[in-house]
């Protein structure tokens, strides 16, 4: 039995501020929570009987499948929900050999999940996120990674600052609109692979940034889409990246 203050504290997660304040997020269904917990303490585990039967636990609160979609952001909870510490804030450093991502201004919940369960397919370990870049811990953010945001390391900077900071001969690719097509040119094993905001791109300070432009080519010989979805260009970037 959960009381209604346990429900009001795990609902006011789903608000950035009471999130930073509690330094914790919500995680939600088998998949993710289980993902999760290879990583991370949990702080709370709510689930019902038969999540706990697969995976007993002295640290889980059995709950009702009512009790669960009381709690839960989802439209059909998934037998668990639980409360993790957010991860200790991590200062940019340059990267090395890596293949990284950087995120500039991206505002959809959705979108950020999927980029995240995308660099964890292609096996990129960093996203770099400007200070405006909605919240990775936000409760659809993390059930749209797919548990993939267990594995990715997610760092929100000062995004012009960070790229001041790295070798002037550091590969910083930027996917625009005057840039050359990716599939003639040369990539290299490492750099930093910018997106930009769903609707005006990659901002004008770290568009002056970018040393190496370029250009997802349609392949429509009339009129075609005005642009890419910026998940589905990351997919096809990172791709293109590890394909060679």
């Amino acid at each position: 039995m959960i009381s209604k203050n346990q429900i009001k504290y795990v609902r006011q997660l789903e608000q950035k501020k009471f999130r930073y304040r509690e330094g914790l997020f919500v995680a939600e269904g088998t998949k993710v929570v289980g993902d999760l917990l290879k990583r991370y303490q949990p702080h709370a585990i709510f689930a019902t009987a038969a999540w706990l039967s697969a995976n007993p636990t002295t640290k889980a609160v059995e709950v009702s499948d009512d009790e669960l979609r009381r709690l839960s952001f989802q439209q059909h909870p998934q037998q668990v929900l639980a409360l993790f510490p957010l991860p200790s804030s991590v200062t940019p450093s340059a990267p090395s050999v890596a293949l990284s991502i950087a995120l500039d201004g991206i505002q959809d919940p959705g979108n950020l999940g999927t980029i995240i369960r995308i660099a964890d397919w292609f096996g990129i370990t960093t996203i770099i996120c400007s200070e405006d870049t909605v919240d990775a811990w936000n409760p659809k953010v993390v059930q749209a990674t797919m548990g993939s945001i267990a594995r990715v390391n997610i760092i929100y900077t000062n995004l012009p600052s960070f790229l001041d900071s790295l070798p002037t001969d550091y590969p910083v690719y930027g996917t625009l609109l005057d840039g050359e097509n990716i599939y003639t040119q040369p990539l290299t094993k490492e750099g930093l692979i910018v997106m930009g905001n769903e609707g005006n791109g990659i901002s004008e300070a770290v568009r002056q940034r970018v040393n190496r432009r370029l250009l997802i080519p349609d392949f429509h010989d009339g009129e075609t889409a005005d642009s890419l979805n910026v998940a589905i260009a990351t997919a096809i970037t990172c791709s293109e990246f590890r394909r060679r």
